[in-house]
């Protein structure tokens, strides 16, 4: 039976339908996922693989708290380096219904959490956003958008007064480059477009007196192994199209080639300390200065955590 899903501004959806014709990511796979999967490998139940406090993001996600994580399973790209990739790849995760999935958010939040984290979410859109509506009084703490940045505007829309923080993936400039090593050669395209429609949700970054972040858009770019001059002309394209105080940047250094890395001879290797201060440089030049850079021994396989289905 279908059921009804209204947002905050009113706007009625059928997620049923949703499911049928499935157009929620750029692929736009049209699939009919009440009866076979869509690109991302998923049908209309939420998979999730790990539920719980995570205490490895920015600072001002994770906080003292940590950050309530939810590791949704399937993904809409095909990155060959994922480090995600039991999850990603959907061989990882139980199905939960949305009734628990309130019940989940819930207890993070009890737990202490800072937030709720949903990471890679586009797929179970309709019904996380069904969950969400359930607890909409009761849930007190922001609900953070975690995403690899690939996203349709008419979709995020949806997300608009449901999701307080955004935290997309800036992974390329070249649409070779996406092609590659994600399978998705008009990347740049929509991450740039959803970036900007990301900002225009929810305005400016907002911290409590604790420094941590109640509302706004923090871009993470991860330096990949040879790619410098890709990381630095997204860099550009930042400085040049989105406004200065509207987000926060977090440039990675954390590469590890994981998954399927090992096919890719030229990114099968840490990048160099060279390669990460060339594109550190370029963002104190350009003014990109507002958020966090990372140590280089920050590239550590610790920081993935264990996908066992803790909390699910």
């Amino acid at each position: 039976m279908s059921s009804l899903l209204s947002d905050f501004n009113g706007a009625c959806y059928d997620t049923e339908a949703l499911y049928k014709d499935c157009v929620l990511c750029p692929r736009m796979c049209h699939a009919d996922r009440t009866s076979r999967p869509g690109f991302c490998g998923c049908g209309t139940s939420i998979r999730a693989a790990r539920a719980a406090l995570h205490f490895w993001e920015e600072p001002c996600i994770s906080g003292t708290g940590g950050s309530g994580t939810v590791f949704f399973s399937g993904c809409t790209l095909r990155c060959c380096f994922c480090q995600n990739y039991p999850v990603s790849s959907g061989k990882v995760g139980k199905e939960v219904s949305p009734e628990r999935l309130s019940e989940i958010f819930l207890s993070l939040q009890e737990q202490g959490a800072e937030n709720i984290s949903l990471v890679t979410a586009t797929q179970y859109l309709p019904s996380i956003l069904c969950a969400l509506s359930r607890i909409k009084d009761d849930l007190t703490i922001p609900v953070v958008y975690n995403c690899g940045g690939y996203e349709r505007v008419e979709t995020l829309r949806m997300m608009e007064g449901f999701v307080d923080i955004y935290l997309p993936d800036l992974k390329y400039r070249s649409n070779e480059t996406a092609l590659r090593y994600s399978q998705a050669k008009d990347y740049f395209s929509h991450a740039s477009a959803a970036i900007q429609e990301m900002i225009r949700q929810t305005g400016a970054p907002v911290f409590d007196e604790r420094n941590v972040m109640k509302q706004g858009v923090i871009i993470r770019h991860m330096v990949l192994p040879g790619q410098k001059e890709d990381s630095i002309q997204l860099l550009h394209w930042m400085e040049k199209h989105l406004k200065k105080g509207s987000y926060l940047l977090s440039l990675l250094s954390q590469y590890t080639p994981f998954y399927k890395a090992d096919q890719y001879p030229e990114i099968n290797r840490r990048i160099t300390t060279y390669e990460y201060r060339k594109v550190l440089d370029t963002a104190i030049s350009l003014g990109l200065t507002e958020g966090y850079m990372q140590e280089k021994s920050s590239a550590k396989e610790e920081y993935t955590p264990p996908f066992n289905l803790e909390g699910i």
